[in-house]
């Protein structure tokens, strides 16, 4: 399915959210079709990242895929790849059109019981990175709901709509995709930073800690990504992702060359492993290796 988009900055609106749906249960591909000028949202940024959705760009001579550069043409049915090309398209490599800072994103996983409300964690680490509660919550952009997570709790437990977006009202930029299946919430929370805001790289460990205090989560992945503070994404390069560290429950000893710290309450504790800085992509391998020594203890 094409759609093409004509606007500055594309959301995720509820014709678009509908479309994917409808992609998904037929098993066809999203194709998102926008100017080059055009920026899209971190719910529309996780659905072409995390699902069967891609995000084409017309620069005026061609298309290319957004996130990659990739060129692409039109095959008759759908946009594909240019086999043969061996550059990035043009516009991919021109500069952002606004300052590049930094986003940390928190990527974690929880099971929950159910006396407790949902939208805990997202709460609770928003409050801790941009000092205010998130202030709205909907499955689809524009929000439709104030923050309630008695509220969300219920349309969870009701409806059909696992997918949701929270966004914050700190200080900070920050916005939050969540995902229910049954009682376990897989949740991707982005934090924008301007450049000349440091996000708090070494404190992400006691930050965990202090979350966990009340809202206990299974394991988190924390990385930096180069982006603009705003959260908005733009179809070109902007520098790559590096991972920061790794939580995973259980107290480990393991593996040798990691440095681990003990975090979270007796009850349930994690082992926080330090992968890096958050400025050195490479560090991805150590991820990679980590997680082969997690699965293959």
């Amino acid at each position: 399915m094409v759609v093409l988009q004509d606007r500055p900055v594309i959301a995720l609106s509820a014709a678009l959210a509908e479309a994917l749906d409808e992609c998904e249960r037929t098993g066809r591909t999203l194709q998102i079709v926008t100017d080059h000028h055009s920026r899209v949202t971190v719910p529309v940024r996780t659905m072409v990242t995390a699902k069967n959705a891609q995000w084409v760009v017309h620069d005026g001579s061609g298309y290319y895929e957004a996130l990659t550069g990739h060129p692409m043409h039109w095959d008759g049915k759908s946009f594909a790849r240019v086999p043969d090309a061996s550059d990035y398209a043009p516009a991919y490599l021109t500069r952002p059109t606004a300052p590049i800072g930094s986003q940390l994103v928190l990527t974690f996983q929880a099971h929950h019981t159910p006396q407790n409300p949902l939208g805990g964690q997202v709460d609770h680490f928003m409050r801790l990175l941009t000092g205010q509660p998130p202030i709205g919550w909907g499955a689809t952009e524009p929000l439709e709901h104030l923050w309630d997570p008695q509220a969300l709790t219920t349309h969870i437990l009701t409806s059909n709509a696992p997918r949701l977006i929270a966004v914050g009202g700190g200080r900070r930029p920050a916005m939050a995709t969540l995902e229910f299946t049954g009682t376990t919430e897989l949740t991707t929370l982005t934090i924008g930073y301007k450049p000349d805001d440091p996000p708090p790289v070494a404190q992400v460990p006691s930050l965990i800690d202090v979350l966990t205090s009340e809202n206990p989560i299974t394991s988190l992945l924390a990385q930096l990504t180069p982006g603009r503070p705003d959260l908005t994404t733009e179809p070109r390069w902007s520098g790559a992702s590096a991972p920061i560290g790794l939580a995973a429950t259980g107290s480990y000893t393991g593996p040798p060359g990691f440095m681990r710290q003990r975090i979270g309450p007796p009850t349930t504790p994690l082992t926080w492993f330090h992968l890096g800085d958050g400025t050195s992509p490479e560090y991805w391998q150590r991820h990679q290796q980590l997680l082969h020594h997690l699965r293959n203890p």
